[in-house]
């Protein structure tokens, strides 16, 4: 599939089967994220990995998509370290492009995933739970596995709504 085609259908999945993905699969998930551009090459990015049950059901109960969480393979969660920051903006964009290079990547590889935001409410406890410096900020977690479902239907507004000028 080209690349245009992999943008257009790729879909957040949020079911996912028992089948496990390896560590090896992980670690060019991440690999695929730190490929992200970033101000000055500064590389804004750190990422805690989660697998253990205990682990995924003390993250579960910090949002409103605890199922998700619950019956995702493995959950990746992906900080901004303010230690390296130099302009929070670009670096927040930096964080964006790296999760959708994540993205891109496990769905060309047969399997899904869905961004998770709404968890940022609780970011701090995520943080403290993965025992994490207090340099870094939760900016989202990715819940990833084999699907159990197909995504839906996509649909995006047209030129004539998103370009306001050209000249």
């Amino acid at each position: 599939m080209d690349i245009f085609e992999l943008i257009k259908t790729r879909r957040s999945i949020r079911k996912f089967t028992d089948e496990p993905v390896s560590d090896e699969t992980i670690n060019r998930i991440i690999e695929a994220g730190i490929w992200a551009p970033s101000g000055r090459n500064n590389q804004p990015w750190k990422f805690a990995v989660i697998k253990d049950k205990e682990l995924k059901s003390k993250i579960s109960g910090l949002t409103h998509y605890s199922k998700i969480i619950l019956h995702a393979h493995a959950l990746i969660a992906v900080f901004l370290d303010k230690s390296v920051s130099y302009d929070r903006t670009k670096d927040v964009l930096a964080i964006g492009a790296c999760i959708q290079n994540m993205l891109i990547f496990i769905y060309s590889n047969g399997l899904g995933a869905v961004w998770l935001g709404e968890i940022l409410k609780n970011k701090d406890k995520v943080l403290e739970l993965v025992e994490g410096p207090e340099e870094l900020e939760l900016m989202a977690v990715i819940a990833l596995g084999h699907p159990a479902e197909k995504g839906g239907k996509g649909s995006r507004k047209g030129f004539d709504k998103t370009v306001f000028f050209r000249k």
